[in-house]
């Protein structure tokens, strides 16, 4: 069983930067692909970056060149750089887990969430 929490959430200026970490308990976690998603309010969650077990990533065409995905399998950890936020990126920002499904980005194709975490870009 792999538990998920997220951290580093908070309040913005458009153009500032965020750092979002997700860490990890249970021994599957190295075994699984990783996403960052996220939701809006009145909005459907959203892929915004993912993380196979091999190292490859993958982003949202609206985060390409902006946010960055790391991950971190000797501290189970997983983090989300987010730098020039716009006040479009205002969301609760999930971590996922999937076993078999990498870089979908379809949250159906995701067994484990963590509780997420606000973020919120003002102009």
């Amino acid at each position: 069983q792999v538990l998920l929490v997220e951290s580093g959430g908070g309040s913005v200026q458009a153009g500032g930067s965020l750092r979002l970490s997700c860490v990890a308990s249970g021994y599957m976690y190295r075994s699984m692909c990783m996403a960052w998603f996220r939701q809006a309010p009145g909005k459907e969650r959203e892929g915004v970056a993912t993380f196979d077990t091999g190292g490859s990533t993958k982003y949202a065409d609206s985060v390409k060149g902006r946010f960055t995905i790391s991950r971190d399998n000797a501290q189970n950890t997983l983090q989300l750089q987010m730098n020039s936020l716009k006040p479009e990126d205002t969301a609760m920002y999930y971590c996922a887990a999937t076993s078999y499904y990498c870089h979908s980005t379809a949250p159906g194709r995701y067994g484990v969430w963590g509780q997420g975490t606000q973020v919120t870009v003002s102009s």
